[in-house]
C-alpha cells in the first residue's frame, strides 16, 4: 500500500538530499489561480450577492444572508455536547498559557546620547479567519487561529466557514459553538476563494481586513496568494503532511497509528517514514494493514493518501542520514521517535512542529498540547513559521535623536548619500543645521 524509497548505501546523494527525491504531493497552486481570479473579481463587484451565488455553486445550499446570526451562535453554544465544550475550553485553555508567553514588549536602545531607536509592537487591526468546512469539522482550527490574534491584541476579528446543507446554510454548529466560547460574534457563512475575497474587498456586510490566516483547500490558497499584498497572509497551507523519523527502538503500533492519523484528512495528505530500521518498516507495513481493518474513512481518504505518490516509507544508512532526509523534506509535523528523541529533536532545523518521544503524537498537537496547529506545508517550513501571535503583530521602529545626537552624525549621513547620489538626502540634513555640518567622529 506505501511505497518505499531505498536510499542506502550508494543511493544517497553525495551534494545533500534534493526535495524532489522525497515523497510530496503534486499541488499546482499556479493552474488554480485562473479558476479563483473571476471568483474574486465578482466578490469584489457584487459583494454579498456574488457569495451568496457562490454558496449555491459551490456548496450546494440557498442562503439569504451571509452573516450568522447572534442567535444562531447562541444556539449552538447552549446545544453543543458537554463533553465537547468540557474539552475545547481546555484546549483554549492550554493555547492561551502558551501564546501568552509569546507577546512581545517595546524595547528601546540608546544608540547614542540623545539618540534613540524603539521598536514597538503593534498589532494588525482587523483579521479574517478562515476554517475549513469540507470532509471534516475543525472546530479546532477556530482555537488555534482566534486565540494568538486576541492574545496579540486584535481588536476586530472575522471568521468565515463554508455554509453546509445540513445545518440550514450555516456554518457546522461546533464551528458556531467553539466561536461563540471565545466571543467571537462576527461569523460569515462563506467557502472558498470567495471568503478571502470578501476579507479582502469587503463587502455590505463584513469590512476589509488587513491579514488572513487559516488552512484551506488549493482555491484557498490561490485567493491567498493573488490578494497578497492587499491583504497580508499567514502561509499558503497545502494537504497536510506527517514525517516520522524512527529508530529500532520505535513502536510499529505508533508509528502506523500516526501515518494513518494524518492520513484521514485528505486523499492527499502525506505520512513518511523514515528509518534506517528495515524491520521497523516492514512491520509498519503489516500494522498499516492491521489498522486499516479497524479504521473509519479508508477507502476515500487513508488509503489513497497512503497509496499515493506523497506518502512513503524511506530508508536510510543512519540517524545522520535521517536527519539530513528531514530537514531537506521540511514537514509540517515531525515526529521524533528514536533513542534519545530530546537530543535528536534539538537537532532538526526545518519542521513546522516537532513531537518527541512516544507519548507526543501529532494529535495532542491537533487539540491540545498548546501549541499552535496552523503550520507551514509543503517544504515551506525551511523559511516559514505556524501561526503564533507574533504573525499578528508588527515591529515599527520609533527613531528620537536630538539636534546634539544628529550633528554627531550628520557627516556620515551626507557622505552616504552622495555616495548613493541621492544629494537632497543629504541637503535635508544639513537644512538643519544652515547647511553646515560638522564632521562626524
Amino acid at each position: 500500500m506505501i511505497s518505499r524509497i531505498d536510499l542506502r548505501g550508494a543511493a544517497f546523494p553525495e551534494g545533500g538530499i534534493d526535495r524532489d527525491l522525497l515523497p510530496r504531493a503534486e499541488l499546482d497552486v499556479e493552474a488554480a489561480l485562473e479558476k479563483v481570479r473571476p471568483i474574486c473579481d465578482d466578490v469584489r463587484h457584487r459583494g454579498t450577492a456574488a457569495l451568496i451565488d457562490y454558496a449555491h455553486r459551490f456548496d450546494g445550499v440557498a442562503i439569504e444572508r451571509v452573516r450568522v446570526p447572534a442567535a444562531a451562535l447562541e444556539r449552538a453554544l447552549a446545544e453543543l455536547d458537554p463533553a465537547v465544550r468540557a474539552a475545547l475550553e481546555e484546549s483554549i485553555r492550554r493555547a492561551r498559557l502558551v501564546h501568552r508567553e509569546q507577546r512581545r514588549t517595546d524595547h528601546t536602545t540608546q544608540v547614542v546620547p540623545g539618540g534613540t531607536v524603539t521598536e514597538r509592537w503593534v498589532p494588525v487591526e482587523r483579521v479574517g479567519l478562515y476554517v475549513p468546512g469540507g470532509r471534516s469539522v475543525y472546530p479546532s482550527s477556530v482555537v488555534m487561529n482566534v486565540v494568538p490574534a486576541q492574545e496579540a491584541g486584535v481588536d476586530s476579528m472575522a471568521v468565515a466557514s463554508p455554509p453546509q446543507a445540513e445545518f440550514g446554510g450555516l456554518p457546522h454548529p461546533t464551528i458556531l459553538a467553539a466561536c461563540a466560547l471565545l466571543g467571537v460574534d462576527e461569523v460569515y457563512a462563506a467557502g472558498g476563494a470567495q471568503a478571502v475575497a470578501m476579507f479582502a474587498y469587503g463587502t455590505e456586510d463584513c469590512r476589509p481586513v488587513a491579514m488572513v490566516t487559516g488552512p484551506g483547500n488549493i482555491f484557498v490558497a490561490a485567493a491567498k496568494r493573488l490578494l497578497k499584498g492587499r491583504i497580508g497572509i499567514d502561509a499558503e497551507a497545502g494537504p497536510t503532511e506527517i514525517a516520522i523519523l524512527a529508530d529500532a527502538t520505535a513502536d510499529p503500533v505508533h508509528v502506523a497509528a500516526d501515518l494513518i492519523s494524518q492520513a484521514e484528512h485528505d486523499p492527499l495528505a502525506a505520512s513518511v517514514l523514515v528509518t534506517d530500521s528495515e524491520e521497523l518498516a516492514a512491520a509498519v507495513e503489516k500494522e498499516l494493514d492491521v489498522q486499516l481493518a479497524a479504521t473509519k474513512h479508508v477507502e476515500d481518504r487513508i488509503r489513497p493518501a497512503l497509496s499515493g505518490r506523497q506518502s512513503g516509507i524511506v530508508l536510510v544508512d543512519g540517524l545522520e542520514q535521517g536527519l539530513a532526509v528531514v530537514d531537506a523534506y521540511a514537514a509540517e509535523h515531525l515526529e521524533i521517535q528514536t533513542e534519545d528523541a530530546a537530543a535528536v529533536a534539538a537537532r532538526v532545523r526545518n519542521a513546522g512542529a516537532i513531537f518527541v518521544g512516544a507519548f507526543a503524537p501529532v494529535s495532542l498537537g491537533d487539540y491540545a498540547a498548546g501549541s499552535n496547529h496552523v503550520l507551514p506545508t509543503g517544504g515551506c517550513a525551511c523559511h516559514s513559521s505556524g501561526l503564533s501571535v507574533q504573525s499578528f503583530l508588527r515591529g515599527i521602529h520609533v527613531v528620537d535623536y536630538s539636534r546634539e545626537a544628529l550633528a554627531e552624525i550628520a557627516g556620515h549621513v551626507v557622505t552616504l548619500a552622495e555616495a548613493e547620489d541621492l544629494p537632497a538626502h543629504g541637503a535635508a540634513v544639513k537644512a538643519r543645521f544652515d547647511w553646515k555640518v560638522p564632521p562626524s567622529k
